[in-house]
């Protein structure tokens, strides 16, 4: 091989390695900066329901109370400037951004985020943090057609596949029934209401037009047979028998993250409202 062809090729791949390391370099920082910034929201949380200082504990009070008048607290709308009534775990959050409609937690795993919702401007927090700066991570957000304080029969809640494991990343562990059965109760709480559900459904599909099976397009049943029809298409997809399954009437959740064991694929996580 002729000289200069060697040290081109020198350089090209020399140019190859400074621009993945960028990137490299790049993503680590960004996952760096959106971790802690999810930490500190979260330890906002758990210290919001940790007694005032001089202030016991009754150990006869449950750790997740339902709503009293107790738990509700006055908070500003940072966008509108209207006061609202939220939990008192949530009010700082909510004022930090008033787009803030839910907290999904599942024990034992890293997901205990913020779930976001926008229905103006569609995919708004898919590369957007929790202080709506662009992040490759995005948040949780929610199906702009959905509702979460009138619940619709479904709330699609989208979150990116990450390799780190943030965000819905480590929902790729539900494809092990053994984890599945590890991890079956989810809690996703309002910013006025806690709530619990149970997984009832792990299936896989594409997002390809015309092939795949459009579970996010799915709100409101307009009857008995199209919400039976729902749960059926999702039980022919899963991934293994969990045993559950939902009737008319059930509120459910669809955690919906990428999943490449096909073209344009989805994992989906189904659960029912059971408290």
């Amino acid at each position: 091989m002729k000289r200069w062809m060697l040290n081109v090729l020198i350089v090209i791949f020399a140019a190859i390695f400074l621009v993945s390391g960028y990137f490299l370099v790049d993503y680590l920082l960004e996952s760096k900066k959106t971790a802690d910034l999810y930490n500190d929201l979260a330890s906002m949380v758990d210290k919001a329901t940790q007694p005032t200082e001089g202030q016991d504990q009754d150990p006869e009070e449950p750790s997740n109370p339902g709503i009293t008048i107790d738990s509700l607290v006055e908070v500003t709308n940072s966008d509108t400037g209207e006061t609202e009534m939220v939990l008192r775990e949530y009010a700082d959050i909510y004022e930090l951004n008033s787009h803030t409609v839910g907290w999904i937690r599942i024990d034992g795993t890293p997901v205990n985020y913020p779930v976001m919702h926008m229905p103006e401007i569609e995919n708004y927090y898919l590369y957007r943090d929790f202080n709506r700066e662009n992040n490759n991570h995005g948040c949780l957000y929610i199906e702009e057609a959905c509702d979460v304080y009138q619940p619709t029969d479904n709330i699609t809640i989208y979150g990116h596949w990450m390799r780190d494991d943030s965000m819905f990343g480590s929902l790729q562990s539900y494809k092990d029934e053994a984890y599945y059965k590890q991890h079956q109760i989810i809690q996703f709480d309002t910013m006025k209401e806690h709530h619990t559900y149970e997984i009832i459904c792990v299936f896989r599909t594409t997002a390809t037009a015309g092939k795949g099976f459009t579970y996010n397009q799915f709100v409101n049943a307009a009857n008995e047979e199209e919400f039976n029809k729902f749960i059926e298409t999702c039980h022919s997809l899963e991934m293994f028998d969990t045993g559950k399954t939902a009737v008319y009437g059930d509120k459910l959740i669809c955690l919906s993250t990428c999943e490449y064991s096909q073209t344009n694929g989805r994992l989906v996580i189904v659960a029912k409202r059971i408290a």
